[in-house]
């Protein structure tokens, strides 16, 4: 496993438009969608957010589906912020994780088990602190 995770965004002139990388060589873009005047040809940060629970849920139930030699074929997972409109306070994100394979119904409960123990999901939902400071 590697260290402490560390992700630089920036943005230049393009309006919106965020090149990001991290620590171990990757880059990806970012951006708005075209109605709130990006280019839209990247995520949006809230999508970004869902695909990082999203991700996180499959790999964290597919691990311990292996590790317990569990027929879990596939995993698709579903992810909506607010998709009821946003509530008067804090966010909703609903999940939906569909599970493939010949699982039984016990199995497949103690993956939903898992799928809300993933280290995105506890981070989304304890307390975070953020300390902001000018470089």
């Amino acid at each position: 496993m590697s260290g402490t995770p560390a992700v630089t965004a920036v943005l230049q002139e393009t309006p919106y438009l965020v090149q990001i990388s991290d620590d171990l060589g990757h880059t990806w873009l970012a951006d708005e969608p075209l109605e709130v005047g990006g280019g839209n040809v990247g995520p949006s940060p809230e999508r970004l957010i869902l695909g990082s629970l999203g991700t996180c849920t499959a790999i964290t139930v597919k691990m311990v589906a292996a590790r317990r030699n569990w027929p879990l074929a596939g995993i698709r997972v579903e992810l909506q912020l607010n998709p009821d409109g946003k509530p008067e306070s804090g966010n909703d994100i609903v999940r939906r994780v569909f599970l493939e394979g010949g699982l039984s119904e016990e199995q497949r409960t103690q993956l939903l088990k898992i799928a809300n123990a993933c280290p995105m999901h506890k981070l989304l939902t304890g307390e975070i602190r953020i300390h902001t400071d000018l470089g």
